[in-house]
């Protein structure tokens, strides 16, 4: 037996198991001090600097009241996001935001935070089953995609154009709707396509290149996010169309308006996450207090085009 790599094999083992321990979602329990509550948010994904903000709207709030808020990130997969909040039930939170990956299959989820008598409040979209849950908070989405839908129809009129949505979300499903909605005032304007980008810049790349590559005549797509958005850019400008098919979106994220203001992007309907997450940790500490909560909250949302881009986006 060679002692000195045995003692080194274990001293590894040890360090990885420490970091495990440090990294592990639910690493959650009671502040050092033993004063405190714990809140929890799960995102769909942290790949998006719109949840980023959202979730340092509500760690402001939280950390305000001398709280601890921890973040999890579903990486888009339900089944972690199940295990992720599974895990932080056990630690008994005072409240937990959930921004779901799937709207109506974050049952399991609501049904087992209800029985545990744990009050859930869910950010930036909704749950079917809504009855499950306090509150609700976030953007007027329907509004989102209707403005999107009109800024297109100044320019273009008359557009043949794609959809490029993310059907699992309820406010991408919302988006989609306004957008619709408002396609009625455009008669000449023709939906080609509608197809699943999965609200990533590389979910979207690829099917968008599908898209241009089947209808030669389209001339504009509305991704439903700022990084589908930018997906679509990029296989637009790969494939020498740049500058004749108009690109339309929802979020207002730094980089969608850098995109506006380059002319990358005809126009970014801005939400304003911040406001969002104040709003839902607000809201969280009025049920905490006993104080009645609406079930429904819809922050604004506000058009952003290369006109205005350089003043909204100011931090």
């Amino acid at each position: 037996m060679h002692i000195p790599n045995l003692r080194r094999s274990f001293l590894l083992a040890l360090s990885l198991f420490a970091t495990s321990c440090d990294q592990k979602p639910a690493g959650t329990g009671t502040p050092a001090d033993g004063k405190g509550k714990l809140f929890a948010v799960s995102f769909m994904t942290l790949n998006n600097p719109f949840f980023v903000d959202l979730g340092e709207g509500i760690r402001t709030v939280v950390e305000a009241h001398g709280d601890r808020l921890v973040v999890l990130d579903a990486k888009f997969d339900a089944l972690k996001q199940k295990n992720d909040i599974s895990d932080v039930l056990q630690q008994e939170p005072a409240a937990i935001f959930i921004n779901p990956v799937n709207w109506e299959g974050v049952r399991a989820t609501l049904m087992d935070a209800q029985r545990r008598k744990v009050p859930i409040i869910v950010v930036d979209t909704q749950v079917a089953d809504d009855g499950m849950v306090l509150t609700q908070v976030a953007s007027d989405n329907v509004a989102a995609g209707r403005l999107a839908c009109e800024a297109l129809g100044k320019v273009k009129p008359a557009a043949k154009l794609a959809i490029l949505h993310h059907s699992v979300a309820k406010s991408c499903i919302d988006r989609v709707q306004g957008f619709k909605e408002a396609m009625a005032k455009f008669p000449e304007m023709k939906l080609l396509d509608t197809q699943e980008g999965k609200g990533s810049r590389e979910g979207a790349l690829p099917v968008m290149r599908d898209l241009l590559g089947r209808f030669p005549e389209l001339d504009a797509v509305f991704p439903i996010n700022d990084p589908s958005a930018l997906g679509a850019i990029s296989a637009i400008e790969g494939s020498g169309k740049t500058g004749q098919v108009s690109v339309v979106t929802v979020d207002g994220s730094s980089d969608g308006i850098a995109a506006v203001q380059a002319g990358r992007l005809l126009s970014t309907s801005a939400q304003f996450p911040k406001e969002i997450g104040r709003i839902a940790a607000e809201k969280a500490y009025d049920h905490l207090a006993g104080k009645p909560v609406e079930k429904e909250v819809k922050v604004e949302v506000k058009l952003i085009t290369k006109e205005n881009a350089a003043e909204l986006g100011k931090p």
